[in-house]
């Protein structure tokens, strides 16, 4: 997450409510007209939580469903690709809340509102991040709940062999190297400041063309290993990189932030107390090495989303067996 958080790429084609629409009724979720915005969801009535199409905010959101439902609500989870599909959605009360990553969302709303050569916003700061985040959310009709100790962050993997062939640790060697990479992403890869356009300015690196296989999925892992392509964006929290026979390059210039996870809500139809304090005892118990473990159940153990969420809650005391 964060991000995340965790994934990014494209132009911002989410905002049409025909794209939405579309996305929402290929995961077999209700259309935007029948859920009808935020009207008519009286006292603990359907809760739809957003999932972005990456392991962890998966699973995130499998945990938020549980918590919900123990906590007497009636929820459902609706995955869409990436952020530019959901955050809109979220601020028209269509998916009512979202696991999400603080800084990550906090540039993406300042780009939203300032340009994508917006002074960036975010930090290693957690509190001042999420002050400046809380800043660009309200209006929007966002709540943004607290953060917790969780943080997962972007990140950038090569092969152990091509690393080891030219002698790199970190993505200032890599840049140095002139090496000219193929890089294996979300679409959205093209415009995230933490993704090409940052690999390209702070780093230097030659970035030849985006294979748009997603955020550390399989594919995107097994194109790198394959050396059809030579990076690929995936998250500090991976837990399946040795099995691709994959090692992180170090950020060494900070190019992203950290990115606590925390709740984000729809002010109008999820900005109860009660809907707070469910999330919070997750907040308050979540590990960045939990993360890791719940990646690894469901990348290299091949389990399914609910059933490790599930597992989680309950081995943690937080739900009912």
């Amino acid at each position: 997450m964060s991000s995340k958080s965790r994934a990014a790429r494209t132009a911002l084609v989410a905002g049409t409510a025909v794209a939405l629409a579309a996305g929402l009724a290929a995961c077999g979720g209700q259309s935007l007209e029948e859920k009808g915005g935020a009207n008519g969801k009286g006292g603990k009535g359907e809760i739809v939580i957003g999932s972005a199409g990456f392991t962890e905010s998966k699973v995130l959101a499998e945990i938020y469903s549980r918590l919900l439902a123990d906590a007497g609500y009636r929820p459902r989870v609706q995955t869409l690709a990436n952020r530019e599909l959901y955050e809109p959605a979220l601020e028209k009360g269509q998916i009512d809340v979202v696991p999400e990553y603080a800084s990550t969302l906090a540039e993406f709303l300042n780009a939203k509102k300032n340009g994508s050569k917006a002074e960036p916003v975010a930090s290693s700061d957690i509190d001042k991040t999420v002050a400046a985040l809380k800043k660009l959310a309200g209006p929007r009709g966002l709540k943004v709940l607290p953060a917790g100790a969780a943080t997962d962050q972007n990140a950038f993997a090569v092969s152990k062999e091509f690393a080891a062939e030219r002698h790199l640790k970190t993505l200032s060697d890599l840049g140095k190297s002139k090496q000219k990479v193929k890089l294996a992403s979300g679409e959205e890869c093209e415009t995230r400041v933490f993704c090409k356009p940052g690999l390209e300015k702070t780093y230097g690196i030659d970035i030849t063309g985006l294979d748009p296989k997603g955020v550390g999925t399989p594919q995107a892992k097994q194109a790198v290993k394959d050396g059809t392509d030579q990076l690929v964006l995936t998250t500090t929290t991976d837990a399946t990189l040795d099995n691709f026979g994959l090692v992180l390059l170090k950020d060494d210039k900070k190019l992203q932030n950290a990115d606590n996870v925390l709740p984000v809500v729809n002010a109008k139809s999820a900005g109860d107390k009660e809907i707070e304090t469910a999330l919070g005892k997750l907040t308050r118990t979540l590990t960045t090495e939990d993360l890791i473990n719940l990646n690894r159940k469901v990348d290299a153990e091949r389990l399914k989303p609910a059933d490790v969420a599930q597992a989680y809650l309950e081995a943690k005391g937080l739900v009912q067996k």
